[in-house]
């Protein structure tokens, strides 16, 4: 397994545990609602994302019987992924406890650019992975 890969997995893992002990927090007290937006976002773009790319990577290849288009891809894809949903979720929540959070608000989308980007270039590498030619095949 490639080292890429196997950090996908350690970090859906990671994000499940996160996002399970925000919640346990939400249930504990009301002060702790304005971490919904981070306990879903790990849930889903954390806990389910990241183990569909670690999954994806390791798997879809091998079906498909070619290699993967590009590792350096998938490594640096597997940082924005993290920078940007940690961003995303730092800013976006941060902002319900400081009084004035403009910029709290402004810095939220470009995290959230940085997350499609990683999701953009997962969509590439598989699909340039999935659809490419074989030896011979014309």
């Amino acid at each position: 397994m490639d080292k890429f890969v196997r950090n996908f997995i350690v970090m859906s893992i990671v994000y499940l545990c996160a996002a399970a002990l925000i919640g346990v927090l939400m249930l504990s007290s009301p002060k702790f609602l304005a971490f919904k937006f981070a306990h879903s976002h790990f849930m889903l773009l954390g806990w389910v994302s990241m183990m569909i790319y670690g999954v994806g990577y390791h798997i879809l290849p091998r079906f498909s019987g070619r290699p993967l288009k590009s590792v350096k891809i998938g490594e640096i894809q597997f940082w924005l992924a993290n920078i940007g949903l940690i961003g995303m979720a730092v800013f976006y929540s941060s902002c319900q406890y400081v009084s004035s959070c403009q910029w709290f608000l402004r810095l939220a989308p470009v995290f959230g650019v940085i997350e499609f980007i990683s999701i953009a270039l997962f969509f590439y590498n598989m699909l340039a992975t999935l659809l490419a030619k074989t030896q011979g095949q014309a």
